[in-house]
């Protein structure tokens, strides 16, 4: 089996990224793929609050275009928000991008390829043993039984209709967190796992800090959490703590 890394909730530090992965070595100084066979994933949250959400954007679409089957993006909360703002900047998505981070400099450096991108993204993907997501909530199972299913009916919400109503679907669940925590968390946890298979969800959204109740600036790398099943990998980067890129195998 190929070596699984993620990270999640880049926030515009892509920097901080193209360093993660420069010490990792699976980029060079000319931000080159050089990871051979292993596997990236990137669990969504690119953009906004950051600095350099473009740059995140397109360091990440260049490396997936040099290894499409090593490289792999998962849309984050963020990335339905970006897609709502650009396209539907009247609606209710305009009363609440700024307020979570938006910049007008990522919005209007946005091509039409990358709309269309966006609206590609998949939600989910299972490697092996992990289930991967970016939100720490069982709002996925509202849209199928398999992780087929859940990518192919949000892909059908996101390309279908004008009217910005399945977007902002899209984006509401994505922003449902906390579920694997507390008296109910281990039994959430293993109803997904049972839905859709493996062994470990791994997930980012909600900072490590706050599932700790400690500053970010304390964090110091993923946790894991709910008896084992679920592992949390925000280290809150645009909270002062750190971006964890995490070897999972």
């Amino acid at each position: 089996m190929s070596s699984l890394y993620v990270v999640s909730d880049i926030h515009g530090y892509a920097q901080d990224l193209r360093d993660s992965l420069g010490e990792a070595g699976l980029v060079d100084g000319e931000d080159r793929w050089t990871g051979g066979d292993r596997l990236l994933y990137v669990l969504g949250d690119l953009m906004d609050r950051g600095p350099d959400g473009i740059g995140a954007l397109r360091l990440v679409r260049s490396l997936q275009r040099q290894a499409p089957e090593q490289v792999h993006v998962l849309m984050g909360n963020h990335e339905a928000l970006a897609l709502g703002y650009k396209l539907f900047p009247q609606s209710r998505f305009g009363q609440v991008w700024q307020p979570n981070g938006g910049h007008a400099s990522d919005q209007d450096a946005l091509t039409d390829d990358d709309v269309e991108w966006l609206r590609q993204l998949p939600v989910m993907a299972r490697v092996d043993e992990f289930l991967l997501m970016h939100s720490d909530a069982n709002d996925y199972l509202e849209w199928g039984g398999s992780v087929e299913e859940i990518n192919a009916t949000v892909t059908s919400l996101l390309t279908g209709g004008d009217d910005g109503e399945a977007l902002w679907e899209v984006f509401a669940s994505l922003t449902a967190r906390y579920d694997f925590t507390g008296p109910d968390g281990q039994r959430a946890a293993h109803d997904m796992l049972n839905a859709l298979g493996g062994e470990c969800i791994v997930h980012g959204h909600s900072i490590i800090g706050s599932l700790l109740n400690k500053p970010s600036d304390q964090v110091e790398g993923a946790i894991a959490y709910a008896d084992g099943l679920v592992v949390a990998i925000d280290g809150g980067r645009y909270d002062g703590g750190p971006l964890l890129l995490v070897q999972l195998s």
